[in-house]
């Protein structure tokens, strides 16, 4: 009932995989039955006309958000486009659902899953025994230890071994910043509040669900009635507060104890606070770490020595005050971040580490795919750059670097794919975004974004503080660039812009350092007589101007930005999915197969009785594991061995050493491998050196079992 599952930010669910209503969902181990080969075609063909369905739902429903963003589109042609929408999804469950009966043993069952998670303290709501809160979560003690190796790993594989400038930004941030970001702005939906119990609610989602169930309810409808009452929905997200609140009253929208609503209301979704005692200074909880970073651009230049292209990374937490959150952890209030801000000359976007990579083979669905066939590729990252798929170098370097990552801790990559932002989507100073997915049993969740955001962020940041966010590129040989010679009437720019002035003269300057910048300047001023520069009206009578060139040995530039932006939270949960399984489909014997590098415990010490002896070399072998800096558990309660097996099984723990009664004669133990269940005798003096090899790629149980004899153990 707490966790109806789990983590960060926005969520994508992709229309192909949306969650089905009951507690088994598709995804996961499927149970190893044979199955007819009817039934494995008839749920091929079945796929194929849910792939191309998909594409005509993407396809209608990027049509359906530009018609609402075009002023010109007319109000029928936007509602005959929404209902075509919604009939497209509707045969596509329709298909879902037959699919899922023809390939019943591919199941993952979510009720088995949520007792376990809940059960062995993965994750807990916070403040239970108060009633909780909706929207926050506390990570156990498994997954506490699950997520710091997560992130560890995800420190190694990016900030160490790309030698990235890793910083720590502090959490509140004031609300210039943000102003300057887009976040004060944009963040912002309208609410009302339930005057009784004080429950904010979306307001034009309230509207939306009330023309719904009017609709519902009058099945007999005449067609020109329901059409006008779509218009009124499909307008239902652009109203002001008072036309809102005025379509609330019109259809009945009542909160507790049938009482109307509260007026209408804006409210954003950044958590607002005060700085210091006055409460004068506004801050906020920062909805992202990014812009830390941006802001301290040029001090990261400085201490990379001026060199480009440099990397600057961060992993910390965001906040976003959710107004409904929902999907347990996939929409939170609260949630971790790893961002990664790569700064790169937005002429030159190759990577040097591009060819180590090149033959990476990833699973893309771009844009065209979505459009039309539906089905996705895979492709060389290599091919993906020179045929154009993906813009360029660096962001594909990123995106396969990301997969490897993935790859690494243990997701399944089968279940793995990079989706392409559909060009209505993107925001409008992007060059071009991939979100990697990962499918769950809610469908395919969007867990990375990767976007090349040009030059957007420094540009703003630069702008609102009048500071230079440049890098210089020396050139080999000098370079003859064109260039304006301007010369200023100081007499019209001081009566006009007084303490200004200088301002006003340097953003001139700074255009007039390459020609392209400023002949639409030099255009308008010898078209209009006037012009406008960083918000100040320019008259043609301040200046004069002239074309002409220079040689130059160094060329500055706004760096472009290209940034992979992890939400740890939905990471960790899919982790936690892919590897949940039940052994020979017992829905008692839980197992999760993490990684030995991400597991929890490393290794658990069991004694087979609960004498003096034993249960001192127990101690004396977890000591040597837990020194050389692996987590270890101690099972030494009374329960038979098979259940202290089962147990640690529940957690991960990869393997499991047994001190029996031999052990105290030759020193000599066994070892257990958690997902094959076999094991092997070994010296005790061996055992920390080769699990730590395990834990760290340096030898397998392949190689174990080939090198130590096996023995069979019954654990019922």
């Amino acid at each position: 009932p707490y966790l109806s599952l789990l983590f960060t930010g926005p969520i994508h669910l992709n229309s192909s995989s949306a969650k089905t209503k009951s507690n088994v969902a598709t995804v996961n181990k499927p149970v190893t039955t044979m199955a007819s080969t009817n039934t494995v075609e008839g749920s091929a063909a079945l796929q194929d006309e849910l792939d191309a369905l998909n594409a005509k739902i993407t396809k209608q429903g990027s049509h359906v958000r530009a018609l609402k963003k075009a002023s010109s589109s007319n109000v029928d042609e936007v509602s005959s486009a929404v209902d075509a929408l919604k009939q497209l999804k509707l045969t596509a469950e329709t298909l879902r659902a037959k699919k899922e009966l023809l390939d019943p043993t591919a199941q993952f069952n979510r009720k088995s899953f949520d007792e376990l998670i809940l059960r062995k303290m993965f994750i807990v709501p916070s403040f239970e025994i108060h009633g909780g809160v909706k929207g926050l979560f506390d990570l156990g003690p498994p997954a506490c230890a699950v997520k710091a190796a997560m992130v560890d790993a995800w420190r190694k594989h990016f900030v160490l071994a790309e030698s990235m400038l890793e910083m720590e930004c502090t959490c509140l941030t004031p609300e210039a910043v943000l102003k300057t970001s887009g976040h004060v702005d944009r963040f912002t939906d309208l609410m009302v509040k339930d005057p009784v119990s004080g429950e904010c609610f979306r307001a034009d989602k309230l509207l939306e669900d009330a023309i719904d169930e009017l609709i519902e309810e009058n099945p007999d409808m005449p067609a020109v009635e329901k059409e006008g009452h779509l218009r009124i929905q499909i307008q239902a997200d652009a109203f002001s507060p008072a036309e809102l609140d005025e379509q609330l009253v019109k259809y009945g929208c009542k909160a507790s104890n049938d009482e109307p609503y509260g007026p209408s209301f804006p409210f954003n979704l950044m958590f607002k606070t005060s700085i210091g005692p006055e409460g004068t200074a506004v801050g906020f909880l920062r909805p992202e770490t990014a812009q830390g970073l941006f802001v301290n651009f040029r001090r990261l230049l400085d201490a990379n020595a001026q060199k480009m292209p440099f990397a600057a990374a961060q992993i910390g937490l965001g906040f976003r005050n959710e107004i409904a959150p929902r999907s347990g952890l996939l929409r939170v209030r609260e949630f971790c971040m790893g961002e990664i801000e790569h700064f790169v000359n937005p002429d030159d976007k190759s990577h040097p580490n591009f060819s180590s990579v090149a033959s990476k083979e990833l699973v893309l669905f771009g844009r065209v795919d979505q459009l039309g066939s539906g089905k996705t590729k895979t492709i060389t990252v290599g091919e993906a750059v020179s045929i154009g798929l993906v813009n360029n170098e660096t962001l594909a370097y990123f995106m396969a670097r990301t997969q490897l990552f993935m790859e690494k801790i243990g997701m399944d990559p089968t279940r793995l794919r990079f989706r392409q932002h559909l060009t209505t989507e993107m925001a409008h100073y992007a060059c071009d975004c991939w979100d990697l997915e990962i499918k769950s049993s809610y469908g395919w969740v969007e867990c990375v974004g990767h976007a090349d955001r040009a030059c957007y962020d420094l540009l703003v940041h630069g702008k609102a503080t009048k500071t230079a966010m440049e890098a210089t590129l020396k050139l080999d040989e000098a370079r003859e660039v064109e260039v304006a010679k301007l010369k200023f009437n100081r007499k019209a720019l001081g009566k006009t812009f007084k303490a200004d002035q200088r301002v006003v003269a340097n953003a001139l300057e700074g255009l007039a350092e390459n020609w392209k910048d400023f002949e639409p300047i030099a255009t308008a001023l010898e078209t209009d007589g006037k012009t406008t520069v960083d918000g100040f009206e320019i008259m043609k009578d301040m200046l004069t101007w002239k074309k002409s060139s220079k040689k130059v040995h160094e060329i500055k530039f706004t760096p472009s930005v290209i940034e992979p932006s992890f939400g740890m939270g939905r990471i960790l949960y899919s982790l936690l999915e892919h590897c949940f399984y039940q052994r020979d489909a017992d829905e008692q014997r839980c197992v999760m197969k993490f990684k030995p590098a991400v597991a929890p415990h490393k290794c658990a010490v069991l004694p087979i009785s609960s004498g003096a002896e034993v249960n001192a070399l127990v101690d004396e072998i977890a000591a040597e594991l837990m020194g050389c800096d692996m987590s270890t558990r101690v099972d030494k309660s009374t329960a038979a061995l098979g259940r202290r097996y089962a147990r640690v099984d529940e957690i991960g723990v990869p393997f499991a050493v047994t001190v029996d009664f031999d052990s105290l004669t030759d020193g000599s133990v066994t070892l257990r491998e958690r997902d094959s269940m076999a094991q092997i005798r070994l010296p005790k003096s061996d055992v920390a050196r080769i699990v730590f090899d395990f834990v760290h790629g340096r030898f397998t149980w392949e190689e174990a079992i080939a090198k130590y004899p096996v023995v069979q153990v019954k654990e019922d």
